[in-house]
């Protein structure tokens, strides 16, 4: 079941969230932080939302979707900026339903697409979205920090 992070289930979600920063070897890990930061989304906010999945009563993934702009169709884009399923939930389709989830909330707000990077090692991941009706870009991701 897939359901909206709110006030009320957000401590749910905070261990996957930092388990999911572990994978991508995040440094200074915050549950503060990342509590502070994930309650100031929701389903109406325009910034974005995030959602969970539940498995048995338990979370067992998560998704994040922000809102962006990009000048090259001009129009409004949907960033799938997390997705993850714990370790032993992995190939059962829940990451595909949350994706086709945040793809129909990114509809339903209004955007062109739903779009996403991952990390060129994480091949789990590249096969289910190999799988999906997606295409792949061969742009290169850039960070500058400031």
């Amino acid at each position: 079941m897939i359901e909206v992070v709110s006030q009320k289930n957000l401590s749910e979600v905070l261990p996957l969230i930092r388990a999911y920063q572990e994978f991508y070897n995040v440094t200074e890990i915050s549950d503060d932080r990342n509590s502070k930061f994930f309650s100031q989304f929701g389903e109406s906010c325009p910034s974005g939302c995030q959602f969970i999945y539940r498995e048995a009563g338990i979370v067992v993934g998560f998704a994040t979707v922000y809102f962006s702009f990009t000048t090259s169709i001009t129009a409004k884009v949907a960033v799938l900026n997390d997705l993850y399923t714990l370790p032993n939930c992995r190939g059962k389709g829940i990451g595909r339903q949350l994706i086709e989830y945040c793809r129909s909330f990114a509809e339903k707000n209004g955007a062109a697409r739903l779009q996403w990077v991952t990390a060129t090692d994480n091949e789990q991941a590249q096969k289910l979205y190999d799988s999906l009706n997606t295409g792949k870009s061969t742009w290169h991701f850039y960070t500058y920090n400031t």
